[in-house]
């Protein structure tokens, strides 16, 4: 199957492609058949037709193409099994209740270090709790009674068993010795030459800003938000494009939970704190990166969904940031402010459709020789003129184009006022053509 085939819809050319995913999983861009199966579901359980509520709601779950959940109705019961991450939840559904579970990990002894950080992690759950099972294995747990169990509750409740179950598995595991993996069987590793490639990316990158932060001409003191948009690009592009599990994962969320806290410190106080997160990122052993470089399937995003308004005002509100540190000689962190505000998207929130294709074409035109190292034949950059192909961008973009059509019939990026001249006028001009799209969604 060919790239944009995969991505985008049909296209003129077909290119194979490797089997590479970037970016963070949503459940957000479901099918007519998903939402007409959620419709039903709740009118089901409105009737008290439990059963057959149930079987609605799993197929309004299920991803064709993640092939996440499997289901099967037999003797006045329903079994299910979700896959998140590397996690699988297993349950039942009968007309008396629900249940789920996840086994989480494999204890040698009752540690008194992590049985009591899952009280504390207790305390944070609304619908499901750690246990431990029989053979005293760490498990979350989820139980309600069936007329408690509206598709509304189920949803939150299952999406909170298999996104904290799928988070804290590595994070435990890294911090007790007594801990052990369950069954792995749902991870597919990614093969050496792609997790050599995105760890160099990832060191390169990373040494780059830090480079930038201490020899550049900007003072950080005078202008450290110019500083935080470097800091916070280079998270958010990591997260995107490396897709990372694991010991990254936690210090890309960390660094963008420190910095948007609301607490005492001052945004250089803050910045210096992630500066430090990256270095310890550098310090790390290569194969802690590797153990987190895997596939995995999901069921359940963890960003919001936002319209396209939303986007529009973040560029509104950051993209003339630009102009200034590019009339005054700081090109990197001029780059850097579009790099933020699509990551910051990405990262955060689960974007309309159209505008998700367009930031990746962006990431693959800005970063096309990191896509051409993991194997990707695009044709958006001309690497040895150190230009852009206009032809092969703008003929990306009507693909993107054609491939939403169906649903915004008013899809209609203006590409004659794209600027080809240099990366900061690309990039400032690509940001403005995406504000300026007419998202008006026919259901």
């Amino acid at each position: 199957m060919g790239f944009f085939d995969r991505f985008f819809g049909s296209t003129i050319e077909s290119i194979p492609q490797p089997a590479i995913g970037f970016g963070r999983y949503s459940d957000s861009y479901k099918s007519k058949e998903q939402y007409a199966a959620w419709e039903e579901s709740l009118d089901l359980f409105e009737k008290q037709e439990y059963l057959a509520s149930f079987n609605a709601f799993f197929t309004y779950l299920r991803d064709t193409k993640e092939k996440n959940v499997s289901f099967v109705e037999e003797k006045g019961e329903i079994r299910f099994e979700l896959i998140q991450g590397s996690k699988k939840i297993v349950g039942f559904a009968n007309r008396k209740k629900v249940k789920a579970e996840a086994k989480i990990a494999i204890t040698e002894n009752l540690n008194i270090g992590f049985m009591r950080r899952l009280m504390e992690e207790n305390f944070k759950m609304r619908y499901s709790c750690f246990a431990l099972d029989a053979d005293n294995d760490i498990t979350i747990v989820f139980e309600t009674n069936i007329l408690d169990a509206s598709p509304y509750k189920l949803y939150y409740a299952l999406k909170e068993v298999a996104t904290k179950a799928d988070k804290l598995d590595d994070l435990l595991i890294d911090e007790f010795e007594a801990l052990h993996h369950t069954d792995e069987s749902l991870i597919e590793h990614a093969t050496i030459s792609e997790k050599e490639t995105k760890y160099q990316f990832v060191i390169s990158e990373i040494k780059d800003v830090l480079e930038e932060i201490e020899n550049g001409k900007l003072n950080t003191h005078q202008y450290p938000g110019g500083i935080a948009y470097l800091l916070l690009n280079l998270s958010y592009k990591l997260d995107y494009l490396t897709v990372p599990e694991g010991m990254l994962m936690e210090t890309l969320e960390r660094i963008h939970r420190l910095y948007f806290t609301k607490d005492t410190k001052t945004n250089l106080q803050k910045n210096a704190i992630l500066q430090k997160e990256y270095q310890q990122l550098v310090n790390q052993p290569k194969a802690d990166f590797f153990k987190g470089m895997y596939r995995v399937k999901t069921s359940f995003g963890i960003t919001k969904p936002v319209t396209h308004d939303r986007v529009v005002s973040f560029i509104d509100g950051e993209l003339h940031q630009m102009d200034w540190y590019n009339d005054n000689g700081h090109h990197k962190v001029a780059l850097a402010i579009p790099g933020y505000i699509i990551g910051y998207c990405l990262f955060n929130y689960a974007i309309p459709k159209p505008d998700k294709d367009l930031f990746y074409l962006y990431y693959q035109i800005i970063y096309g020789s990191f896509f051409e190292k993991l194997g990707f034949k695009l044709d958006l950059v001309d690497f040895e003129q150190q230009a852009f192909n206009k032809k092969g961008i703008k003929r990306a973009i009507k693909e993107i184009v054609d491939a939403n059509k169906e649903k915004y019939p008013h899809l209609a990026p203006n590409t004659n006022k794209l600027s080809f001249d240099g990366q900061v006028k690309f990039t400032k001009s690509y940001l403005i053509m995406i504000r300026n799209l007419d998202l008006t969604k026919v259901e």
